[in-house]
């Protein structure tokens, strides 16, 4: 069974309220948005010269590990291009004709974001081919002999694509996006940016010292750093008088179980099972996800990329293995 994370890099789907603080936190504009400069450069420039040219941004698939910002990237150009956004994801469109639906009601300009992209079926990913570089939507209508083949036409569009696994796209698909970029991990300094920002919007005080704590903590990830804001937040207002000072944000952390570079007790079981059964060998994904009883897919998503950042896990032709740099740091906690 998966271990329920904090620091879990997915969003929240079934907490309502979380979606609409979470919708509030986005910036909406390349000022607002902290961080990924060279991506935001190159984004601007493809941006004005559409806008001069009055064309259509050429598509764009982006690429990197979860909670790192590409919805809210996808959002912030949709307002740079003063275009509006259909939001949608991989898993969501089951058939070709899920996707003849929202392609169909797209207007020129408009720009479609597909989350999970990877995650396209083929039959979906063949209508999707044509739809993307002809603008045209070939459809089946009937069945049998008397089936017959009808190419519409659709409005000039851009599709912007998300993936954690650039690897699982078809060739033919990523082919067809003009522009690929990677969104990188972010700074300490960054987050502590955007940890203010956030601290602001949600109306709580936070002292240059706790937030400067709550940076080092949140994995180098956006997204983590806005929930362990918000649950440091609720810590101040039961526990104190709201305001988030350095004890404050100390006690709510280690009531949290995250420790001083952000490893909670699921990064920590998965490196101690690794220590325990392996030492310094090499184990196989699947052996792995046996050992802690995460799914592989998570184990490979959400934990190895921040750990493999920070140089406590690497990647072998036999399997994971661990570093003596985490060796160290689950010797400096017992």
């Amino acid at each position: 069974m998966a271990i329920e994370r904090l620091v879990d890099t997915s969003a929240d789907e079934d907490d309502t309220q979380e979606q609409l603080i979470e919708v509030t936190l986005r910036p909406k504009t390349f000022q607002e948005y902290v961080g990924q400069d060279r991506l935001k450069t190159n984004l601007k420039l493809a941006i004005d010269a559409a806008k001069k040219r009055n064309e259509v941004l050429d598509h764009i698939l982006l690429y990197g590990p979860p909670g790192l910002g590409k919805t809210t990237m996808a959002i912030v150009i949709a307002n740079e291009m003063n275009a509006n956004i259909r939001i949608t994801a991989g898993p969501a469109i089951e058939k070709a004709g899920d996707l003849a639906s929202i392609l169909t009601n797209l207007q020129d300009g408009d720009i479609l974001f597909i989350d999970e992209i990877h995650r396209l079926s083929r039959s979906v990913e063949e209508v999707l081919y044509s739809a993307m570089e002809d603008y045209k939507l070939d459809i089946v209508i009937g069945k049998g002999p008397a089936a017959r083949s009808v190419r519409l036409d659709l409005p000039k569009f851009t599709v912007i694509g998300a993936t954690t696994r650039t690897g699982a796209l078809a060739a033919p698909l990523r082919d067809r996006f003009g522009h690929i970029y990677r969104l990188e991990f972010y700074q300490p300094a960054e987050i502590g940016q955007i940890i203010h920002r956030a601290a602001d919007i949600l109306g709580s005080q936070i002292h240059p010292e706790a937030a400067s704590m709550l940076s080092t903590r949140a994995r180098l990830t956006p997204r983590i750093a806005n929930r362990l804001l918000k649950r440091v937040r609720d810590y101040a207002d039961v526990n104190g008088d709201g305001i988030i000072d350095v004890p404050t944000a100390q006690s709510a952390l280690s009531m949290l179980e995250i420790d001083e570079i952000g490893l909670d007790a699921g990064d920590r079981n998965l490196l101690r099972r690794m220590v325990e059964h392996y030492g310094d060998n090499p184990v196989g994904l699947t052996t792995l996800a046996a050992l802690t009883g995460d799914e592989a897919t998570t184990i490979e998503d959400f934990y190895e990329p921040y750990l493999m950042q920070i140089g406590f896990i690497e990647r072998t032709p036999r399997g994971r293995r661990i570093t003596i740099k985490a060796r160290r740091h689950l010797s400096s906690e017992n």
